[in-house]
């Protein structure tokens, strides 16, 4: 059985990083367009980290169709979108579980996105949940390193049983693009226990301008599960795993993974 989902809009901020005094009211990635549709009734706005202007940010425009069994949304495999030169957001919206590789290479990251800080929190008491800085590149210029490609595109996420419970959980990421602009910023989400889809999130940053440093809050609305899947994912850790799509201009150029544990202490 696939759950449907319901997710706040999320709040995104950019600043330019060669001017950090730069207002936020310019800030371009605060998009009219992370993962159904809820109006705006103010939760979001404790998403915003910088943010100086005096309009409220606009609203994260949130896509419809959160589920593959939806109706126009093709079922597709993971060997199948893996022969395609280009994959689109409705490409993995029809995938049934999770994949077994990444759907693309770091090479593909042309805009040099890179994720810089990642924060989890409990939006009803402000409890922050887990948070990760990516510390700062100790290697020098012109050095060479045999470094795994893979490697920063998998977390692994250990959480107590009480996680399961949670209705509403807010998710900060903070990331800085290249030298090129980007258009139509895009990611989708989503979530399976073995083969059963837990849920799908579709967020739109819409435009980052470049050489920008950006910070966003999706605020996620997690459908209530049975006791009896909740026992199911407390007793097999990291059998709950996510693929994280991202796109620009309808195109994947990076595809991240996690697994999660829901059997951690107090």
């Amino acid at each position: 059985m696939s759950y449907s989902c319901t997710s706040r809009e999320a709040v995104c901020n950019s600043q330019d990083a060669s001017s950090a005094k730069k207002p936020s009211s310019s800030n371009p990635c605060s998009s009219s367009g992370g993962d159904t549709g809820s109006s705006n009734n103010g939760n979001s706005s404790r998403g915003s980290q910088a943010n100086t202007s005096p309009k409220p940010p606009a609203a994260m425009k949130v896509k419809k169709g959160c589920n593959s069994t939806d109706v126009g949304v093709p079922v597709t495999t993971e060997e199948e979108l893996l022969r395609h030169s280009v994959i689109t957001p409705e490409d993995v919206l029809g995938l049934q579980k999770i994949t077994e590789n990444y759907l693309c290479g770091p090479d593909e990251n042309v805009y040099n996105i890179d994720f810089t800080r990642f924060k989890i929190r409990d939006m009803e008491t402000g409890t922050v949940l887990f948070e990760i800085t990516k510390p700062p590149s100790t290697e020098k210029s012109g050095e060479k390193r045999d470094l795994d490609p893979n490697a920063g595109r998998f977390v692994r996420y250990q959480f107590t049983p009480a996680f399961l419970r949670l209705r509403q959980v807010g998710a900060t990421v903070e990331f800085t693009v290249g030298d090129l602009p980007i258009n139509n910023f895009r990611m989708i989400e989503r979530h399976y226990f073995r083969e059963q889809l837990l849920k799908s999130f579709d967020f739109e940053f819409g435009f980052c301008i470049p050489s920008s440093k950006n910070t966003c809050e999706h605020i996620y609305e997690f459908p209530p599960l049975s006791e009896e899947t909740m026992r199911e994912m407390i007793l097999h850790p990291y059998e709950t795993q996510s693929d994280s799509f991202y796109f620009v201009d309808n195109k994947l150029v990076m595809h991240n993974k996690a697994d999660y544990s829901y059997s951690g202490g107090p």
